[in-house]
């Protein structure tokens, strides 16, 4: 991490969320599958939906429902995604939980007194109760979801707000995502970005998304 400042630590860490800090595609899964079960159309399974997180909510539905070939009109997605969201938000944390080094990193870096922040697509009504219930909130300073603000990620929009927060500049601050989502808002905004080899982009290598470095584990923040 201290390649990346010169020798020194960042002044803020922001973290992405589902595929950086959290396996949450189990939970998510089982919400996308109950939803379309109650419209009688075939569950998906888990592994297609690791190939379609990253871009809120809404975009992994219309992409479960673009894979089972549904045509999909206003009034039924709707259905389908209140649906969704119904049992989302009671299993937000019942089979997700955190990759291994994520709790020890967050430790070691709340003992170095760095603020962190989580900068996420999940939209804030899931983003809070999720934090608090893996028992991660004391160590974020400030959260955004993905409805928190008029644009997500990719848009730098998110990035460049809690920038400005802490009254910093972009050559202080270090992103950590999974996805050429993070890295893309990164870049705009002009922070560094470490990405995890790990999380969900799509089934693309994250390793020719362009981050400044790939990591495989938290840890090697430290």
């Amino acid at each position: 991490m201290r390649s990346l400042f010169n020798g020194n630590l960042p002044k803020l860490v922001m973290f992405d969320l589902d595929g950086t800090l959290v396996d949450s595609v189990p939970d998510l899964a089982f919400a996308v599958d109950d939803a379309f079960r109650s419209v009688s159309l075939p569950e998906v399974g888990e592994a297609n939906v690791r190939l379609w997180v990253g871009n809120g909510a809404e975009a992994l539905l219309k992409r479960a429902l673009a894979y089972v070939s549904a045509e999909a009109d206003s009034d039924f997605f709707e259905r389908v995604f209140s649906e969704f969201l119904c049992t989302y938000s009671h299993c937000l944390a019942d089979k997700s939980k955190l990759y291994p080094g994520v709790l020890e990193t967050l430790e070691a870096l709340s003992n170095l007194n760095i603020p962190m922040a989580v900068v996420t697509n999940k939209p804030i009504a899931f983003t809070l109760p999720m934090l608090s219930e893996l028992k991660l909130s004391h160590f974020f300073a400030e959260v955004l979801g993905g409805d928190s603000l008029e644009r997500k990620k990719p848009d730098p929009l998110p990035l460049e707000t809690l920038m400005s927060q802490f009254s910093l500049q972009p050559q202080h601050v270090l992103m950590v995502g999974d996805s050429s989502n993070d890295i893309t808002a990164a870049k705009s905004a002009g922070c560094a970005i470490v990405a995890v080899s790990y999380g969900y982009n799509h089934g693309k290598n994250i390793y020719e998304a362009g981050a400044d470095k790939v990591v495989s584990s938290l840890k090697e923040l430290l």
